[in-house]
């Protein structure tokens, strides 16, 4: 059995130009969550891995069927189709650990293109980074991940456990690429997934859960505006009240999440209102995420919500009769935590300082939702750690070139029999 990793190590640097115009062209599929795109570039790796000789498992997901399970992780846009890719490089021993690296290949939508100085899926090299949606978010750490996987495959490396490289979707909105994963069988003994923490190692995440707030009015002509209630003016009751409560979850945290100014935020994405410019509004419809601290039951994060919008309708003789709703949809992201007993978080520290002669990354918490969770919950360890210095769902983002190396380097590293 050959556990010599030099090989691999050579061939991953002898690819360095190969990977990042992998990157690149990535990047230029548009792959929006539930955009055909999204389906499109999972068959666009697959494509490279079967070129490659590497075993996969390409599977369309049956998300009606999983979406009706109690446990879905939840959804925020419709998919006509979605598919699942798990790659695999056999070991030699079918009892030696496995180990897996998860990347998610969705990106959230470029939002206004006057706002970025080029194409937002433009791929384009430059300064010593790669430009584009989802450079940072999350395609520079999967090619990094990827190319982890083909260097070890094109030298010949054999190793104990199975390297697993699972392609998903709908992280983004939930996580149904990595709960379909799980829901077809596919496991490991431990799980690297490559999203953007500047090369630290992220071993805890908060959780957020998506939320709809319905809060009524009566219409009524503007011209006679105080025979109507403004839905609006009953909002501005409701947010200052959401903005405490952000405060108050906030006083004690998690020493993990100490980094953070804020480190369950809770906002409100969307505000809708109104049918008509001369009609006092008769429904505002508010969306937004509630950050859940790490630990913390969803059901206790959403009750503790709920009685705070109900209190807040109390104080009010219009809420009071008419009470704004909270609906829970969407994306519903639960904390998740690397297990303390596992010693993942010791050797992903030992592989970056290995490979790279620099002191230790920092282990930290991070104030957001990922598929973290899903891992860890199925008993998987399971942390973060990748390319990226915060450049994610903004206007011309990107990723550093080095940084995408050095991630590969990393995990080439820790797949090394410990």
């Amino acid at each position: 059995m050959n556990h010599d990793l030099n090989p691999a190590f050579d061939a991953l640097r002898r690819a360095r130009d190969e990977a990042v115009t992998t990157l690149a062209d990535l990047i230029r599929i548009p792959s929006v969550g539930g955009s055909q795109a999204e389906s499109e570039i999972v068959h666009h790796v697959a494509r490279l891995l079967q070129a490659e000789g590497i075993e996969i498992d390409l599977w369309p997901i049956p998300v009606a069927e999983l979406a009706a399970r109690p446990d879905f992780p939840g959804m925020e846009v419709a998919r006509a189709e979605a598919w699942g890719l798990v790659a695999r490089l056999p070991g030699t021993d079918p009892s030696a650990k496995k180990i897996m690296l998860n990347g998610h290949l969705d990106v959230v939508p470029p939002g206004e293109r006057s706002t970025w100085s080029d194409d937002p899926f433009s791929g384009r090299i430059t300064g010593g980074h790669v430009f584009g949606r989802g450079a940072c978010d999350m395609k520079g750490g999967f090619v990094a991940a990827l190319h982890t996987v083909l260097a070890l495959h094109r030298s010949g490396t054999r190793l104990p456990g199975d390297v697993l490289l699972a392609a998903v979707i709908g992280e983004e909105d939930g996580g149904l690429g990595t709960y379909a994963m799980l829901a077809r069988g596919w496991s490991a003994d431990a799980c690297v997934i490559p999203e953007p923490t500047a090369l630290d190692v992220l071993a805890a995440n908060g959780g957020a859960l998506t939320f709809r707030l319905r809060v009524p009015g009566l219409a009524a002509h503007a011209c006679a505006r105080t025979s109507g209630v403004s839905a609006v003016e009953k909002f501005q009751l409701i947010f200052p009240v959401l903005r405490a409560l952000e405060d108050s979850r906030n006083r004690t945290v998690d020493p993990m999440m100490r980094r953070w100014d804020i480190a369950y935020p809770l906002e409100i994405g969307t505000v809708r209102a109104g049918d008509w410019a001369s009609t006092v509004p008769d429904l505002l419809v508010a969306e937004g995420r509630f950050g859940v601290a790490l630990d913390e039951p969803v059901p206790a994060a959403r009750a503790e919500f709920e009685r705070t919008v109900a209190a807040a309708c109390a104080d009010d003789p219009w809420l009071k009769e008419h009470p704004v709703t909270v609906e829970w949809w969407g994306g519903q992201f639960a904390s998740g935590r690397c297990p303390s007993g596992s010693d993942l978080v010791r050797r992903v520290l030992a592989a970056h300082t290995g490979a790279h002669d620099t002191e230790e990354p920092a282990v930290v918490g991070a104030p957001y939702g990922s598929d973290l969770r899903l891992l860890t919950a199925a008993g998987i360890p399971a942390v973060q750690y990748g390319p990226g210095d915060g450049y994610g769902h903004c206007p011309d983002e990107k990723v550093s070139i080095a940084q995408v190396h050095a991630c590969a380097e990393t995990l080439l590293a820790l797949t090394a029999p410990g």
